[in-house]
């Protein structure tokens, strides 16, 4: 697999609470952008495989439905992590 037990690890401790904390929306969003780079870097080499792109448009699909929780819940937190990941909007 791409990303390591490890790495996942490491990318739950930096945008969670912990680095057992992956129930925390900061860290699932973190992991599905992870996975969404990974997904497109693939596309651009593979252009028609269609299960990957499907695959790529329900994870950012999960990503925003995410996003919009965390600004109805909190706001800064909201921020906090768009700026952290690089996000736009």
């Amino acid at each position: 697999m791409y990303l390591s037990k490890d790495a996942k690890q490491e990318l739950f401790a930096k945008h969670g609470k912990g680095k057992n904390d992956t129930g925390s929306a900061e860290g699932q969003i973190a992991l599905f952008t992870e996975r969404i780079n990974h997904l497109t870097e693939h596309l651009k080499n593979n252009r028609k495989d269609y299960n990957t792109e499907r695959s790529l448009v329900k994870l950012v699909g999960k990503r925003r439905s995410l996003l919009d929780y965390l600004t109805k819940k909190d706001i800064l937190r909201y921020r906090a992590i768009v700026k952290e990941l690089g996000l736009r909007k």
